[in-house]
């Protein structure tokens, strides 16, 4: 049986022969050291990656095989890297907002899971130590105008999802979904991300005025957490998913699970009860046959045990970023915490802008580096902007609550060449790259 990406490649291209890239080859940066092998490419802008076709774009991730052995066609096969069932709790999480980077021609916005892969030769490799995990802002359909971009002022948020009718059109290429279907789709995804030494994930909603349950022919139905059948269907959305490839799941508004620090809670609608969580991360793991599985929340607090006991390995934003001293101080407060730890960030989901390029690069270096022993390292979440500047009238937030298109011609290349960054944004990702090639060693 034809492995997933040699499928996608036949569907799309006529041919799944591949060859090296040259074009590749010449921008490629290495880890420093005995790190030597792990590369990936930077010094370039999103938009010479994005404008390649999917099958150049899988040409350049074989390219960059750590195994120095270049193959004709994609192999079949592809294991997950290999950290252990607690790798979770080392992670650096790097959320990729996969409906921005889409295909947006003039009002339509199609097929981001063509444009992931191919910023997949761009994100830096897993270290020795800990991984780098890719986690995507999109995979259900957004509740309005799903599958379509709108003006830059107008509401079109992936905080309100459905569930029950497949997977969002702003995703998954459906003119193809009776050749590939999306979760075969997914399923490429996810191999050429393993290929490429990267664990991978995705974000959920759990507010439940958030979430709608669709079903074919009929009215869309509130999501109650009381309702038993909606549990049960959150439950196999999930696994469905995960049985795709995927290993992390971040669970925006965590934090507030169980009625903990409502004051502070920004969502629409009830959460689930602590002990409802529980029993969700349980369920999800015991019927996917997994124990790596990464369940990331959304902030934390000091009440880390609360944290670990619903079933989480990674927290955000609990530790002042700026501070080195300060992160290397809770990494050695933690050290014996194998199970869970609250995280650093260099930006969340709600960063509006303003963040000089100075203080991203420190804080990724906190990120990488605030540790006395790499076994020791809190995870870690940054957005796409911390690799890939975007443009100034932009930000994180807005294109999570947006779905504007930066086209001047109604062309998905104008698109990408205008929602980044130009000179600057190069020299500054060049400089990332600098950053991950003396940390990938470790």
């Amino acid at each position: 049986m034809t492995n997933a990406v040699n499928k996608l490649l036949e569907i799309k291209t006529g041919s799944a022969v591949l060859h090296y890239d040259k074009w590749t080859d010449k921008h490629k940066f290495r880890a420093v050291n005995n790190g030597y092998l792990k590369q990936w490419i930077a010094n370039i802008l999103p938009y010479e990656l994005l404008t390649r076709t999917l099958k150049k774009s899988v040409d350049s991730i074989v390219s960059l095989c750590e195994c120095t052995t270049f193959y004709k066609t994609f192999p079949d096969n592809i294991a997950t890297p290999d950290y252990g069932d607690k790798w979770g709790r080392l992670a650096n999480y790097i959320e990729i907002n996969n409906r921005a980077i889409a295909e947006m021609r003039n009002n339509e916005c199609r097929n981001g899971i063509y444009s992931t892969i191919k910023l997949l030769p761009a994100i830096p490799p897993s270290a020795k130590s800990w991984a780098n995990c890719i986690i995507l802002s999109q995979i259900w359909p957004n509740i309005y105008g799903d599958g379509y971009n709108k003006a830059a002022w107008e509401e079109n948020s992936i905080y309100g999802i459905k569930l029950g009718i497949g997977y969002s059109e702003n995703i998954i290429d459906y003119t193809i979904a009776d050749k590939i279907s999306a979760e075969e789709q997914f399923k490429a995804f996810n191999d050429l991300a393993h290929f490429r030494g990267l664990k991978t994930g995705f974000r959920t909603i759990i507010s439940e005025d958030q979430l709608k349950v669709s079903r074919p022919y009929k009215e869309d139905e509130n999501f109650r957490w009381s309702n038993p059948e909606h549990v049960e269907l959150y439950i196999q959305e999930m696994v469905k998913i995960l049985n795709t490839g995927f290993e992390a799941i971040f669970v925006d508004s965590a934090k507030h699970i169980g009625g903990y620090d409502l004051q502070n809670y920004t969502g629409v609608g009830a959460l689930p009860e602590y002990s409802q969580m529980q029993y969700i991360t349980d369920e999800i793991r015991r019927r996917c046959g997994s124990t790596t599985i990464s369940f990331v929340g959304e902030k934390s607090s000091d009440d880390f045990e609360r944290y670990r006991k619903m079933g989480l390995n990674a927290g955000t934003a609990f530790v002042s970023v700026d501070d080195f001293n300060n992160v290397k101080h809770w990494s050695n407060e933690l050290k014996y915490s194998r199970d869970y730890a609250p995280g650093v960030e260099v930006s969340n989901d709600n960063t509006e802008g303003g963040t000089t390029y100075e203080i991203r690069l420190e804080r990724i270096k906190n990120c990488l580096f605030g540790f006395e022993y790499a076994s020791d390292k809190l995870p870690s979440f940054m957005q796409m902007e911390d690799l890939f500047p975007l443009r100034y009238d932009t930000n994180t937030h807005h294109l999570m609550m947006c779905n504007p298109s930066y086209s001047t011609d109604g062309t998905p290349e104008s698109h990408w060449r205008e929602l980044f960054t130009k000179d600057d944004g190069r020299e500054y990702n060049k400089k990332v790259g600098e950053i991950f090639a003396h940390a990938l060693s470790l």
